[in-house]
């Protein structure tokens, strides 16, 4: 079988004088039949040293971004971008948990290099030179099976690195295989070790996961790494306080899923910019009920635990900053009694974030019962922002018709025109026909100048 690469890397591996491999992800994708994406991994592997690799590919103008000579790993990129990671042949000894090897030993033979991987499907090699596959742990059946099974007993693979815990839920929500009993029962039996990784390295896994539909075009990608992490227990370990929901019933009459697949099934219809404000949107639920014996207040309290998932999680803090406002937002007029003046507030305050609270609050909806048609709060809540976009409502302090200086230079004191200015927006949040310049110049003037 031919497996499409890049022509730099058919050179690259000609100009060796040792077989060149291709491995892992590339390789796994091709045999499942899945379609080239974007930006795929290409990972390759030889029995031969790095300096090897790095001569051979120099030659051919390939530039060496970083060498690790430790771990015989090479990144490099050949003319037109494209990135490659190098590894020499090895056998790797761990300390119990932990995602580095505390021992490396180098090997020419590809079968010790092959048991030293995570999953059979992801330790298939392709030989460049020759164009034939080896396979010395049986992983194209797996990849014909749609399972995941570990290169050695699964206590000792997950034993040696935690970091895999999250690997194998992501790679069942990109490919769509699913670990095999015995996999299964490893992860679970192990699932403490992923305390054991560097929580940036939780993150990113995480992130991958909730983002996995961009890999291969699956919608239910992200929904199935969520149900491998809560099946093996994983996900109890890095996300307790959203585990604590499995099996907590909620109102029959809004909900047919309990608090834990509300929030997966959120994150199924939610889009991607806001698929870790749908995973955590109910996370104050359990708090809220332990302690309560109900959910109310639900949102206030799942604003501070999503800020302390995030911290711990070592998130961005722009994300970090943006989710605990929309979960603390989702339950805005969810019952669509709120007076029109104050959606017209609520608008106006939270307008940068409005498309993303949108689209948070009618994956919730949809996520209550598998119902995908318009969530009536949003749609509520659009009717009334196409009215105050109609009118000229201003929706930003940028779009009233005055501005600072125009505050100042009628006289408005500098301390006070801060204040003018919000007080110019709250007058004309609720009649786009008072947003003009003389009126607001009065205003400002009458109401901010008595102590001139």
């Amino acid at each position: 079988m031919k497996i499409p690469i890049p022509e730099n890397l058919t050179n690259l591996a000609a100009e060796c004088a040792f077989p060149l491999y291709l491995v892992g992800g590339s390789v796994r994708d091709c045999l499942a039949g899945f379609p080239a994406g974007k930006n795929p991994d290409w990972d390759i592997c030889a029995p031969a040293p790095e300096e090897a690799l790095i001569a051979a590919a120099e030659k051919l103008g390939f530039t060496v971004k970083s060498v690790y000579r430790h771990t015989g790993t090479v990144k490099l990129c050949d003319q037109t971008g494209v990135g490659y990671e190098f590894t020499r042949f090895r056998s790797d000894k761990y300390v119990r948990g932990l995602h580095t090897p505390a021992e490396i030993e180098f090997t020419t033979d590809l079968g010790t290099d092959a048991r030293r991987r995570d999953f059979c499907a992801n330790a298939v090699y392709y030989e460049i030179k020759t164009e034939t596959l080896c396979d010395p742990l049986d992983g194209k059946r797996d990849i014909e099976r749609k399972i995941l099974r570990t290169v050695a007993p699964a206590k000792k693979v997950f034993g040696e690195d935690g970091l895999r815990l999250m690997r194998l839920a992501r790679f069942a929500a990109e490919t769509g295989f699913l670990p095999d009993a015995e996999c299964a029962a490893g992860a679970k039996r192990n699932r403490a070790l992923v305390k054991d990784i560097f929580p940036e390295r939780v993150f990113a896994e995480l992130n991958a996961l909730l983002l996995a539909d961009r890999k291969h075009g699956d919608p239910e990608a992200p929904y199935r790494g969520l149900c491998v992490l809560r099946d093996t227990e994983v996900l109890g370990e890095i996300l307790p306080e959203l585990a604590s929901g499995n099996g907590m019933k909620q109102r029959a009459d809004f909900h047919d899923y309990d608090v834990l697949e509300h929030a997966f099934r959120c994150v199924k219809y939610a889009p991607p910019e806001i698929r870790f404000a749908a995973l955590l949107h109910d996370v104050g639920k359990p708090f809220c009920f332990l302690r309560d014996g109900n959910f109310y207040r639900h949102a206030e309290e799942g604003e501070r635990i999503a800020g302390e998932i995030l911290s711990r999680l070592k998130a961005p803090a722009k994300l970090k900053a943006e989710t605990c406002a929309l979960v603390k937002l989702h339950m805005r007029d969810s019952d669509g009694k709120m007076k029109q003046s104050k959606v017209r507030r609520e608008l106006a305050e939270q307008y940068p974030l409005l498309e993303k609270l949108f689209a948070l609050r009618q994956a919730d909806y949809s996520a209550c019962k598998d119902d995908l048609s318009p969530a009536p709060a949003v749609e509520k809540w659009r009717r009334i922002l196409k009215e105050m976009r109609t009118e000229g409502a201003p929706l930003s302090q940028k779009e009233l018709a005055v501005n600072g200086k125009d505050l100042l230079e009628a006289g408005v004191p500098p301390k006070r025109v801060g204040e003018a200015l919000a007080d110019c927006m709250e007058y004309c949040v609720q009649d786009g026909a008072r947003n003009e310049r003389a009126g607001l110049i009065a205003r400002a003037k009458k109401r901010f100048m008595e102590e001139v």
